[in-house]
């Protein structure tokens, strides 16, 4: 599949999913065909973004990271129930503008078949803009791509998951920099204690 595609550009988390698909994509098409776009924002972490950096970088992967600007639509910002839809409508539109403007017509991310039993507003979005889940349609879940991961070598194998920050806020409160930030500072004491999987959720005072 991606053969056929020939150039594909990647929305790229630096997450399991993600990490295997730039991989096969770079030793598929060769690193010139292939882009990794991180999208910058208050919803992602530090160390999410450094290490999306890092494994790009060790796959010789072409690798943009750039602003994202969900914070500036207030639909987004009240954080309602299809949240996810409003956010990645707006990124997946950033990403595909930026990528056809660099000769990429292909954008592609890493969703698989697992998540189809998730409630994930953002698969519509997703799907309305034309984005490509290869490993999807290879048929591909978690623990697949864990087991292939681990035959490749990538460090990213056993990577817990995580879900974007504004998903530790109930629906209907509204999101702000300055809470995404407590989360994250929250996170860090939490994978400090030695924890793998967590979630810190905010509910105000």
């Amino acid at each position: 599949r991606l053969c056929e595609l020939g150039r594909l550009a990647i929305a790229y988390s630096g997450g399991v999913d993600s990490t295997l698909l730039l991989k096969v994509a770079v030793d598929t098409l060769g690193p010139e065909n292939v882009l990794a776009i991180t999208a910058d924002s208050p919803v992602t972490t530090a160390a999410e973004r450094e290490r999306a950096a890092a494994m790009a970088q060790s796959m010789g992967a072409q690798h943009l990271i750039v602003p994202s600007s969900e914070f500036d639509e207030p639909d987004f910002v009240a954080n309602p129930p299809d949240r996810c839809y409003v956010c990645k409508h707006i990124r997946f539109s950033q990403l595909r503008e930026l990528a056809e403007a660099r000769g990429f017509v292909h954008l592609a991310d890493g969703t698989n078949v697992d998540d189809a039993g998730d409630y994930r507003p953002g698969l519509r979005a997703a799907e309305e803009l034309g984005v490509l889940s290869p490993l999807r349609d290879a048929g591909l879940g978690k623990a697949d791509i864990r087991q292939i991961s681990r035959a490749l070598g990538l460090p990213t194998a056993d990577l817990p998951s995580f879900a974007c920050l504004a998903s530790r806020v109930p629906y209907g409160t509204p999101l702000s920099e300055a809470t995404l930030r407590r989360i994250e500072a929250g996170e860090q004491v939490l994978a400090g204690l030695g924890l793998r999987q967590y979630r810190l959720r905010d509910h105000g005072d």
